[in-house]
């Protein structure tokens, strides 16, 4: 059966072509991603999509996107488009509907990855556990969780908003960084560090605590500046959301009863080589009591290319197995 698979986050919504057979999929195309703020809203999108595929469109369809997907109507914390589940048929000329919260997505998506598409970051390399829990997070334009519980040969997958929760400081540089944000948020959640856009926070909140100004001010070229380490300043903002970031996988981890942990999201391939090197190891594990258990987590991170569009499908494919 062909489907449209389509992934709504903050920035991006993607769009593509997949087969579901027994419900698994069998294959998934290059797809096309075009961004939100180009467009009015989803049915806008999906016909742009169309015209580029260049012929009519599969009447089924799978969605992942990024907020809760309960209610009658759905609102995307980082993008202003609004989503009526119950219109979706009528708007975008489909019979057959899956909608999945966008880390629901990626916790479907993980029973289809191969070997080739985990990237060990730290704890034992050995394969993620066929029984128990496995954490997701992802940061991108916000930070993602989700969980996977695995029992009996089945797959459950459960979403969450996570990356709400309240932001921890453990030394006295965070301390700072958190006052700073104070300043600038009612409240501070692990998502205002966590997630593209938080680079730019702890960066301006670090040139505060030095006394000195930030001469970067937009998100996209200061990750660029940082990975490349042309800014001392910059360099030390990405370290420092490492470690904040091994922090809060961590906890994510203890609260789930984990026994691995994944990272998805935008943000991870693009740090890939520094990861396993910095100090997100160390923040991981650094959990008092608990600090041999999380030793002996194993954190990976997951580098398919289309990672939310495999993962609609294959909520499509499990909703509609029969």
């Amino acid at each position: 059966m062909e489907i449209v698979s389509v992934d709504i986050g903050g920035t991006h919504a993607r769009f593509a072509l997949a087969n579901i057979d027994g419900g698994k999929v069998t294959s998934l195309d290059s797809g096309v991603t075009l961004k939100t703020a180009e467009y009015a809203s989803l049915q806008t999108a999906w016909e742009a999509f169309g015209a580029q595929a260049g012929r009519p469109l599969p009447r089924a369809v799978a969605l992942a996107v990024a907020c809760p997907v309960s209610g009658e109507v759905l609102k995307l914390s980082n993008n202003p488009w609004i989503i009526r589940p119950a219109m979706i048929g009528e708007k975008l000329g489909v019979d057959i509907i899956t909608i999945v919260n966008d880390f629901e997505a990626i916790g479907h998506a993980v029973g289809e990855l191969q070997r080739a598409d985990l990237q060990h970051i730290c704890g034992p390399d050995i394969d993620l556990p066929t029984e128990g829990v496995i954490s997701i997070l992802g940061p991108g334009t916000g930070l993602g969780v989700a969980h996977i519980l695995r029992r009996g040969g089945a797959t459950h997958v459960i979403s969450s908003e996570g990356g709400h929760v309240d932001y921890a400081p453990l030394d006295s540089i965070e301390d700072g960084i958190l006052n700073y944000l104070r300043q600038r948020y009612r409240r501070v959640s692990t998502e205002r560090l966590v997630s593209g856009p938080g680079l730019l926070n702890i960066y301006e909140a670090l040139a505060s605590i030095e006394g000195r100004p930030a001469v970067i001010h937009d998100d996209k070229a200061l990750w660029q500046t940082a990975i490349a380490g042309g800014d001392s300043l910059a360099t030390a903002a990405l370290d420092r959301f490492c470690r904040i970031m091994g922090g809060v996988a961590g906890d994510i981890a203890l609260v789930h009863g984990a026994q691995a942990v994944l990272i998805a999201g935008g943000i991870g391939p693009r740090i890939i080589e520094m990861l396993p090197r910095s100090g997100f190891a160390e923040r991981f594990v650094a959990k008092g009591r608990f600090e041999a258990m999380m030793g002996g987590l194993p954190v990976k991170l997951i580098t398919h290319p289309q990672l939310g569009l495999l993962g609609a499908a294959a909520a499509f494919g499990k909703e509609h197995k029969s």
